[in-house]
């Protein structure tokens, strides 16, 4: 569950455009700027190639729109541990939906991944962590484990039977879900609710581009900020032993939350890592999928799905860059960035830097430094969910290749049109494929 990813892709086109037009920010695209190629509107189906160009520019490379980017794994991880970079604060307008003025009813909608701990600087970012880390511990993940193999073999019962299925809807979509939502305590009836807003706000992550998609996320606030309001007031009134209620019982500097930050608090804890954790199931098995003699060491040694689940997020982060903004002058890499310069940190890329790891683009189990990538952040922003993202994908991987050694796509996998949370949107595969 990525709990710590930070909503890059609109912070990063408004700074771009700031500096310029739209215009020649797609003129660089098209004329092959692979800065461009990569922070553009379109979502590349294979973004790496573009990656490699940005890194023979050099290990800082600043954009003549004004930005500066890193592919180098050692500047990333500096980077996102130093404290004089901070993540770009939210809009200062409530309600955090991109290119608009919000007044009235909007004033009211919380975003969580625009008012969250996400998008907060210490010292508001370090009591809130203070505050829900607790519930992340490696001994809250032990305790865990029994409940996510449950909803894990649940979900694999539903589909065991059939020839050809979906792995992302019929699998990977289901299991983060149902696991937060069961340490939730919350309803059968309101789990199709919170996977429609996930994907409705994980689009926002690239921006808000046309009439239509403002209703729709508009619609989805105003649905969410509702539910998560009235779920907040009932565990206030009738706490139980769910997240919610531990989360309305915590106190921040011997203060209770309000209303907004705990709603923006559950939120994110419900929202951020579905997504993110439904691309680590799906990605990972894919990955197997096409490299026949890894899923073989699986299928030999299943004690290896947490080295799968580890080396896939190293070859094809989930989240594939990180914004950081200059709170004071800094030096990275022999380059000084101004008090509020951007920099984009390219984590995907950084995973792959040849420098750090041999044979980079090759996906293998058996690295044995594969646990030195970027994917999770690093610094007080690592993902507070890391733990519980890694619980439900090796179980996931474990548990799905065990029941169905024959698994093979039955297709393409259909990428989602987003840039920076990279995953599929349907992977068709068939349960008894191979020979």
């Amino acid at each position: 569950m990525r709990i710590s990813t930070e909503r890059l892709g609109s912070e990063i086109r408004a700074g771009a455009v700031s500096l310029t037009t739209r215009s020649v920010v797609r003129a660089l695209a098209m004329s092959g700027d692979p800065v461009m190629q990569v922070l553009g509107r379109r979502a590349l189906d294979d973004p790496y190639p573009q990656y490699e160009r940005i890194r023979a520019r050099g290990a800082m490379v600043r954009h003549p729109l004004g930005m500066h980017i890193t592919t180098d794994h050692a500047i990333s991880r500096a980077a996102l541990r130093d404290p004089k970079l901070g993540v770009k604060p939210a809009p200062e307008r409530p309600g955090g939906i991109p290119w608009q003025v919000v007044s009235g009813e909007e004033a009211r909608y919380v975003h969580p991944l625009d008012e969250s701990m996400l998008v907060l600087n210490p010292p508001e970012h370090t009591g809130l962590r203070r505050l829900a880390s607790p519930l992340f511990t490696p001994r809250a993940m032990q305790d865990m484990t029994r409940d996510v193999e449950r909803v894990v073999d649940r979900v694999l019962d539903r589909v065991e039977g059939r020839t050809r299925f979906d792995l992302v809807a019929d699998f990977a979509r289901r299991i983060p879900i149902e696991v937060i939502c069961d340490l939730f305590a919350l309803p059968d009836a309101d789990r199709t609710a919170f996977v429609r807003w996930g994907q409705v706000l994980a689009n926002t992550l690239d921006g808000i581009r046309t009439l239509g998609e403002r209703r729709e996320v508009r619609r989805a606030l105003a649905e969410m900020t509702r539910f998560l309001s009235a779920l907040v007031d009932e565990r206030r009134r009738d706490p139980g032993e769910d997240m919610v209620s531990r989360l309305v019982a915590g106190e921040v500097d011997g203060e209770p939350l309000d209303g907004r930050t705990l709603v923006a608090l559950v939120g994110i804890l419900l929202l951020a890592g579905f997504e993110t954790t439904v691309n680590a199931i799906s990605g990972a098995a894919v990955a197997l999928l096409r490299h026949p003699g890894q899923k073989q060491l699986l299928l030999d040694d299943p004690a290896l799905a947490g080295e799968a689940v580890e080396e896939f997020l190293r070859y094809d982060a989930p989240v594939q860059m990180l914004g950081r903004i200059a709170l004071e002058p800094v030096t990275l890499g022999g380059v000084s960035l101004p008090a509020g310069a951007m920099l984009v940190v390219v984590v995907a890329a950084a995973n792959r830097d040849p420098a750090v790891f041999e044979q980079p683009h090759r996906f293998d189990l058996h690295r044995a430094n594969k646990r030195d990538h970027l994917a999770f952040s690093a610094g007080i922003h690592y993902c507070l969910g890391a733990g519980l993202a890694r619980l439900e994908t090796e179980l996931a991987l474990r548990h799905l290749f065990a029941r169905m050694p024959r698994l093979a796509l039955a297709g393409e996998p259909r990428m989602r049109p987003i840039r920076n949370v990279r995953g599929a949107g349907a992977v068709p595969v068939l349960s008894r494929g191979e020979r």
